[in-house]
């Protein structure tokens, strides 16, 4: 299992938008398992709908691409690289993620070709699924 700062030293995101709390199953270059607990300190939840905090989708899919960045990032290769979003694909949101939820994101690299990588994202809250998606990275 990757704490916090072990995750700092594979991808550069930092509060307050490191977005992944620990990666529990890692397999570089393959796929990676992670989760971050939503909590009401979180930056967006004063604004993201008052009285109702809701995770933002966009956020989720930023959550789920750190994780995916982890897998590719921890390639011997790619060590201190930045993995940048090339595409988003048939993102669908299917629950609402909510301060006290842990969020439960698995990507799956699908295709990695020289600087550019695709993978299948998914979102769990407990055993209901939040999101799925198909991200594209570019490493630089």
């Amino acid at each position: 299992m990757l704490d916090r700062s072990a995750i700092e030293g594979i991808i550069p995101h930092r509060d307050p938008f490191l977005l992944v709390d620990r990666v529990l199953d890692l397999e570089p270059g393959v796929k990676a398992t992670g989760e971050l607990d939503v909590t009401m300190q979180m930056f967006w939840t004063q604004g993201h709908f008052p009285r109702h905090p809701v995770m933002p989708g966009v956020l989720i899919v930023e959550a789920m691409a750190q994780v995916g960045a982890v897998a590719l990032l921890s390639l011997p290769q790619n060590a201190g690289k930045i993995a940048f979003f090339a595409g988003i694909d048939k993102v669908r949101f299917k629950r609402q993620v909510v301060p006290g939820d842990t969020l439960t994101m698995h990507v799956e690299l699908t295709k990695v070709r020289g600087r550019v990588g695709f993978g299948e994202a998914s979102a769990y809250v407990g055993d209901q699924v939040a999101c799925v998606g198909v991200l594209m990275f570019a490493v630089q």
